[in-house]
């Protein structure tokens, strides 16, 4: 496995307002470019998705994967990974969210990919950072307006 490439942004809005945001995951599409459909096939006692379909589109970056997500830590932090994929062999990750005590909200994201074809370390990585910039700027654009 490899090292997970992670980043965290501020948001100027409460943690509740992110939460519902983030732990939406049919809502994705709406805030996000690179995910273009979400599909929840399985989902707990309390009707949160355990398994989740999703067409990605993320420039390079582009498949249809099976997540299985874990709400163990939730609703401070959502983790999930790969159960089948076109392309990829590994997609682990997750969204912890942080309090900041002041209606603002820290949020880290950090994910780990592997493809079924050799890439360098340095694009893997490049794409990971940029996928998760990508998201992390498109949830603060759509909390803050």
């Amino acid at each position: 496995m490899s090292e997970a490439s992670e980043n965290s942004i501020t948001i100027e809005a409460p943690v509740s307002e992110v939460q519902a945001i983030l732990l939406d995951l049919p809502g994705y599409p709406s805030w996000s470019t690179a995910i273009k459909s979400v599909e929840v096939v399985e989902s707990d006692e309390q009707s949160r998705p355990t398994k989740v379909k999703i067409s990605i589109d993320a420039g390079v970056m582009k498949d249809r994967v099976t997540l299985d997500y874990d709400w163990s830590k939730a609703p401070s932090e959502l983790s999930f990974s790969l159960d089948d994929a076109d392309l990829l062999t590994e997609m682990t990750g997750a969204y912890i969210i942080s309090d900041n005590g002041d209606d603002t909200t820290t949020v880290k994201s950090q994910l780990t990919v592997a493809l079924s074809m050799p890439v360098p370390a340095m694009m893997r990585t490049k794409a990971e950072r940029s996928t998760i910039d990508l998201a992390l700027n498109q949830m603060k654009q759509k909390l803050e307006g």
